[in-house]
C-alpha cells in the first residue's frame, strides 16, 4: 500500500466512518443525524414569543439536528466528500497541507484532518465571534487572521482600500512566515494577492494562494461536491427518516440558511429530481445585518452555488426579531445557531399566513460557539440594531460613529444629523484604533468609555454599513453596557445615496 492509499485508508477509518454514508448497498444512510419533532415547541414559542396563533392540527415541524455532527455543524458533510475526493485522485498528498476561505464551520470540519497529519491553513475575511475563533484554534488549524474590515463600502475601490490591502497584505505575508511558508512566492505575486485584498475578495484569495504554493484548496463555494453532498446523502436520509414516521419528505417544506449554497443546492436537486417539485426555501438576515457564518441576500451575488431558480422561495429576517425564537428554543433543550432560528422564525410567518403546515428546519450548528451574543438576549431589552425609520422617532443622547479603518468627512456627519434630525454637535467620532483595540482586547477602552458614561443616557452607533456598529453594541453588551446600531450605516443614508463614498467618507489618519 503506498502512501496515498494509506492516508486514504486511514481517512475512512478515522472520519469518514464516523459522518453519514451510504452504506454497502448504497441505500441506506449510516450514522444519521437526530431528526426530531419539534411541533410543541414550534406553536408555544409562536404563541409567547411572536404573539403569533398556531391552532392547526395539521402544522408538523421537524428539526433536522445536523449540530450532532463530529465538529459540531453541517459543514463536515460537504468536507469529507470533497477531502475523500482530493485524497483518491492524488490532489492531497500524505503530511499535506489545504487552504481554505471560511466563516468558521467549513474550517472547523477540516480541522478533523489534523488527526491525519494534514495541516490545514484558514483565511479568515472577518473578526469572527470568539467562540468561533476558539474552536477553530482548538482544532489545531492555522489561522491566517486578515484583520479586514467587515462591512466595506460599497464602490469604494480607490486609494483607501489600496491602502488598506498593502497594510493587510504586509500583515499576511509575516503570518505566512510565522508558518514557515516561503515569501519570495508571496512577494513574487504580490500585485495580484493586492488586487484581490483591495477587492476583500478572500474566496478567490484562498483559490490563488493554493495554486501559487502548490496546495490543496476545496474551494467550498464553487465545487460541486458540497452540493452533491446533500443530494446523495442529507437529503435521502431525511426522507428514510420520514418514511421510518409514515410519512414523506415530498410533503414537507425545508428552511435552511445560505452559506456557501451546498445545502440549498443539493436539497433543491433531490426533491426535483426524485418529487419533481421546488421545495426548499432558502433564509437570509436583512440587509446588512451580520449573522454568523451565512450571508445576506445581496451577499450571494456571483456565487457559483447561489441558484435561485431551483428555490421554493427566498425570505429574508430580521435577527433582532428572531433571536428570540433562538433565546426560547436554546432555554427549551435545543442546541441551535443563530442561522436556526432565521429559518424557524421564517417557517412560523409561513404557517400563520396558512401558506404551508409542514416544515423540515435544518439546524447547521449549535449555540456554544455563539453563547457571549447569546447571553444578552432578553425579552426586555431594546433591539440592539434598529432602521433608520425607527432611530429618527426616537430621541438619542449622543450618536458615537465607530470604525476601525474610516472615520466620516465633515460632509458625512452632516448626512448623519440631517438623516436623523438632530443636532450634529450630538455626534462624536471615536477614533479608528479605539475601535480596533475594542475588538482586539475585548475590554472597552479608557476613551470610548468616557464617551459613554452616564448609562442613563440613549446611544446610537453608526459605522460605515451598520456591521462594525453591531459588532460593537455586542461588545458593549457583554460589559454592561447598552446601545443600539444603526442598520445599514451611514451609506444607506438617503442623502448618500448617488454618491461616491469618498465624498464622505475618508481613511482615518490618526
Amino acid at each position: 500500500m503506498d502512501a496515498e492509499e494509506s492516508l486514504l485508508s486511514r481517512f475512512e477509518r478515522e472520519i469518514w466512518s464516523a459522518v453519514p454514508h451510504l452504506d454497502d448497498s448504497g441505500r441506506n444512510v449510516v450514522n444519521a443525524t437526530p431528526m426530531i419533532n419539534l411541533t410543541l415547541e414550534f406553536k408555544e414559542c409562536a404563541r409567547s414569543v411572536c404573539k403569533l396563533s398556531l391552532d392547526d392540527p395539521g402544522i408538523c415541524v421537524y428539526g433536522k439536528f445536523d449540530s450532532a455532527l463530529p465538529s459540531g455543524s453541517i459543514k463536515i458533510r460537504p468536507a469529507v466528500h470533497i477531502i475523500h475526493d482530493a485524497i483518491a485522485s492524488g490532489k492531497i498528498k500524505d503530511n499535506g497541507t489545504i487552504i481554505e476561505a471560511t466563516s468558521g464551520n467549513f474550517g472547523i470540519a477540516l480541522g478533523q484532518l489534523s488527526k491525519l497529519g494534514i495541516t490545514v491553513l484558514a483565511l479568515v475575511s472577518r473578526r469572527l465571534q470568539e467562540g468561533v475563533f476558539k474552536e477553530l484554534r482548538g482544532e489545531n488549524i492555522r489561522v491566517i487572521d486578515l484583520d479586514m474590515d467587515i462591512c466595506p463600502a460599497p464602490g469604494m475601490e480607490n486609494k483607501a482600500d489600496e491602502l488598506a490591502a498593502k497594510a493587510t497584505a504586509a500583515n499576511m505575508r509575516s503570518q505566512l512566515a510565522g508558518y514557515g511558508f516561503d515569501t519570495a512566492v508571496f512577494d513574487e505575486h504580490l500585485p495580484r494577492i493586492e488586487e484581490l485584498l483591495a477587492k476583500q475578495d478572500i474566496i478567490n484569495l484562498a483559490i490563488y494562494l493554493g495554486k501559487i504554493y502548490d496546495i490543496f484548496c476545496p474551494a467550498q463555494y464553487e465545487n460541486d461536491l458540497n452540493v452533491a453532498a446533500h443530494r446523495t446523502i442529507t437529503a435521502v436520509e431525511m426522507d428514510q427518516q420520514l418514511h421510518g414516521t409514515g410519512d414523506s419528505l415530498q410533503d414537507y417544506r425545508i428552511l435552511c440558511a445560505f452559506g456557501t449554497g451546498g445545502t440549498s443546492g443539493g436539497l433543491s436537486q433531490y426533491m426535483s429530481e426524485k418529487y419533481g417539485r421546488k421545495s426548499v426555501h432558502v433564509v437570509f438576515p436583512i440587509p446588512n445585518q451580520d449573522v454568523a457564518g451565512i450571508r445576506t441576500k445581496a451577499k450571494t451575488l456571483g456565487l457559483g452555488l447561489y441558484r435561485p431558480e431551483t428555490y421554493a422561495m427566498e425570505h429574508e429576517i430580521d435577527y433582532e426579531k428572531a433571536k428570540f425564537v433562538l433565546k426560547y428554543f436554546v432555554d427549551h433543550g435545543h442546541d441551535i445557531g443563530e442561522s436556526t432560528a432565521l429559518a424557524l422564525y421564517a417557517a412560523m410567518q409561513m404557517a400563520a399566513g396558512g401558506q404551508h403546515r409542514k416544515f423540515v428546519i435544518m439546524v447547521a450548528d449549535g449555540i456554544d460557539k455563539y453563547k457571549k451574543n447569546f447571553e444578552h438576549i432578553s425579552q426586555d431589552s431594546r433591539p440592539m440594531q434598529v432602521s433608520l425609520e425607527d432611530a429618527s422617532a426616537q430621541e438619542y443622547d449622543r450618536i458615537i460613529w465607530v470604525h476601525p479603518q474610516y472615520t466620516p468627512r465633515e460632509e458625512g456627519i452632516d448626512m448623519i444629523a440631517q438623516s436623523l434630525g438632530i443636532d450634529k454637535s450630538k455626534i462624536k467620532v471615536t477614533k479608528a484604533a479605539t475601535i480596533n483595540q475594542l475588538f482586539s482586547t475585548q475590554k472597552v477602552p479608557d476613551e470610548l468609555g468616557r464617551e459613554l458614561e452616564d448609562s442613563e443616557k440613549r446611544t446610537l452607533l453608526v459605522c460605515m454599513a451598520g456591521n462594525t456598529s453591531l459588532r460593537t453594541a455586542q461588545m458593549l453588551a457583554r460589559n454592561g453596557i447598552v446601545t443600539q446600531s444603526l442598520n445599514g450605516g451611514i451609506t444607506e443614508l438617503p442623502q448618500g445615496r448617488g454618491k461616491h463614498p469618498s465624498s464622505y467618507m475618508q481613511v482615518a489618519r490618526e
